[in-house]
């Protein structure tokens, strides 16, 4: 983890990110099949998580939009890829959720496979960020996305949410936690990001963090 006095990006480049993410964000489209997926000609980074783990808030809290995302009261509602243009410069694509209670398993294992597919599929995928609610860390049902994703060999990091809702220092353990559970896997990106989309929290290092991934530069005047 970073510390005050190590931080993960200069602030130039938490504005630069942060400019970035001020820019258009529009809903470009539902996939509900991998080939109608668009072409891969710009970088990608994916979300995915259990069902009301704050995808759609996540989302819309890091583009500043309160409704580009939908979220809903009933699990599960996501089960098509969504992709969400930002600036014409990257796509962040929202997963089909898994731990579906009121979905049949035909419909839950149609749209986990759809999920899948994209991950082995996509050349242009830079990292996925697989959400887990920081109140009850990662539990079984998160070892099938993350033997997925090390399977597919697609980056991905650890993305605690609603983090406003514990002590800081109980949402250090967890982050500690967490990183020492995926320290064997291939595919794991070795930093857990605790965030919070309601107030903000960690939302600055995640923009660079996408942005750096995306190979997008954020030197003082590049955005």
């Amino acid at each position: 983890m970073s510390t005050p006095d190590d931080p993960l990006f200069s602030e130039e480049q938490l504005e630069a990110a942060r400019i970035l993410f001020a820019r258009p964000a529009t809903f470009m489209m539902g996939a509900v099949a991998i080939d109608g997926l668009p072409a891969p000609d710009l970088p990608e980074v994916a979300f995915a998580g259990r069902s009301n783990v704050g995808k759609s808030s996540l989302i819309n809290a890091l583009v500043g939009h309160h409704r580009l995302a939908r979220a809903s009261n009933e699990p599960g509602r996501t089960r098509e890829v969504n992709f969400f243009l930002l600036d014409d410069r990257l796509r962040l694509v929202d997963l089909p959720g898994y731990g579906w209670a009121k979905a049949s398993k035909g419909v839950v294992k149609k749209f986990q496979n759809l999920g899948r597919d994209y991950l082995r599929g996509r050349p242009n995928l830079k990292r996925a960020y697989l959400l887990i609610d920081a109140r009850h860390g990662l539990k079984d049902v998160d070892k099938e996305p993350m033997d997925a994703f090390d399977k597919a060999a697609v980056s991905y990091q650890i993305i605690l949410t609603k983090s406003d809702k514990m002590k800081p220092h109980e949402v250090a353990a967890v982050t500690a936690r967490t990183e020492a559970a995926i320290a064997k896997r291939p595919a794991a990106f070795p930093r857990v990001l605790a965030t919070s989309s309601e107030k903000g929290l960690g939302l600055p290092e995640l923009r660079a963090e996408i942005a750096a991934a995306c190979e997008i530069d954020l030197a003082p005047g590049a955005i």
